[in-house]
């Protein structure tokens, strides 16, 4: 790859990065995070993946719909634009596609029976 190319991508980077710090900073403010995956300048496609606080987050959906509608828009070589939370629910993450809430005095049906509903709420 010549110094120019490389110099056209860490340009491409470096907007794509300020495009994101500027108009989402409530990622950052929320303790999420976003973060450059991949990035083909040619093929004008970029990969980014939200973390962080973003991860289960139940607006994470609409900030990517966001991003990959605006970006698209701002930044002319990008023309596609992959966005996920890590959490897609296809067992990546042990199998279980996230956590249930769990609450005290819960049973998780480990062996049941023994007749204990838990600690009696203050209230």
């Amino acid at each position: 790859m010549s110094t120019d190319a490389t110099n056209a991508d860490d340009d491409l980077k470096e907007r794509v990065t300020n495009f994101l710090r500027r108009n989402f900073p409530q990622i950052q403010m929320h303790g999420g995070s976003a973060a450059i995956q991949h990035l083909d300048r040619e093929a004008g496609e970029v990969t980014i993946m939200l973390g962080g606080a973003c991860s289960g987050c139940g607006i994470s959906p609409m900030t990517i719909q966001a991003i990959k509608s605006r970006m698209v828009k701002e930044i002319p070589e990008i023309e596609t634009v992959n966005a996920e939370t890590g959490m897609t629910g296809d067992g990546g993450h042990g199998g279980g596609g996230g956590m249930s809430p769990s609450f005290p005095g819960e049973s998780s049906g480990d062996d049941g029976g023994d007749g204990d509903e838990g600690p009696q709420a203050p209230f």
